[in-house]
């Protein structure tokens, strides 16, 4: 009997999956390929004490950083989270931990997690604070540091388009995160902007196949906040 895995809203898909303490993975570079939907169903569930594994922390009004409003992390495992000054002021008071990590280690990790890679070596951070108090090893005469793969309870992802089964497609750069993601999650939900018919997709253009995929949403509507906007001053 197939499965039926599309649920009518992001708080009807997080129904039951959601509880204090969990760790949820959330995917997207900046605003872009975030999942907005189901972080504001997160939001509204009232669940607290996360720990969030995300690239970036969105910024004070959009993304992530509405759950750092509302107090509902605890810990923040990223990369990049210049944009936020309210995961500023939390931090600087004690009152978040954060693990910062360089982007491409981050990326690795969730990747390495999503392939059952418990952990992995990289010159990446080898001498620096990155590296305090993990473990060291030398190869070929160069010095390495260990990284433990990262799994989550929860991936929340955006995709551009799914079919029936959960195949993905992503649409340019809200590709970043997303695809590693849906690996390494528990339980994986994706929002999406377009649904096709199951068969629609050439199998060789499917980026995450259906099989890593549990829930999904079908958006009605999107909002494609830029989060700095850059233009050239007229002549």
């Amino acid at each position: 009997m197939a499965v039926n895995k599309i649920f009518p809203d992001a708080k009807t898909a997080l129904a039951g999956v959601l509880r204090d303490g969990m760790t949820i993975m959330s995917g997207g570079f900046g605003l872009c390929g975030i999942p907005d939907a189901l972080i504001g169903a997160i939001r509204d569930s009232g669940v607290k004490d996360l720990t969030i594994i995300s690239n970036n922390a969105g910024v004070d009004d959009a993304g992530l950083g509405l759950l750092l409003q509302t107090r509902q992390v605890r810990k923040m495992i990223s990369s990049y989270v210049g944009e936020n000054a309210t995961f500023a002021k939390q931090y600087l008071a004690g009152e978040l931990e954060i693990e910062f990590n360089p982007q491409g280690t981050l990326a690795e990790r969730i990747r390495a997690g999503g392939a059952g890679i418990p952990a992995f070596f990289t010159a990446t951070g080898v001498g620096t604070q990155i590296a305090e108090g993990k473990v060291q090893q030398e190869f070929d005469g160069r010095m390495y540091v260990q990284e433990r793969g990262l799994r989550a309870d929860l991936a929340i992802i955006h995709a551009w388009r799914a079919d029936p089964e959960g195949n993905l497609v992503y649409r340019k750069t809200a590709r970043n995160f997303n695809p590693m993601m849906a690996t390494a999650g528990e339980l994986t939900v994706v929002q999406v902007e377009e649904m096709v018919e199951s068969g629609s997709f050439d199998p060789d253009h499917i980026i995450t196949p259906g099989i890593f995929v549990d829930r999904i949403v079908k958006l009605d509507s999107i909002e494609k906040r830029i989060e700095q906007r850059t233009v050239r001053k007229r002549s």
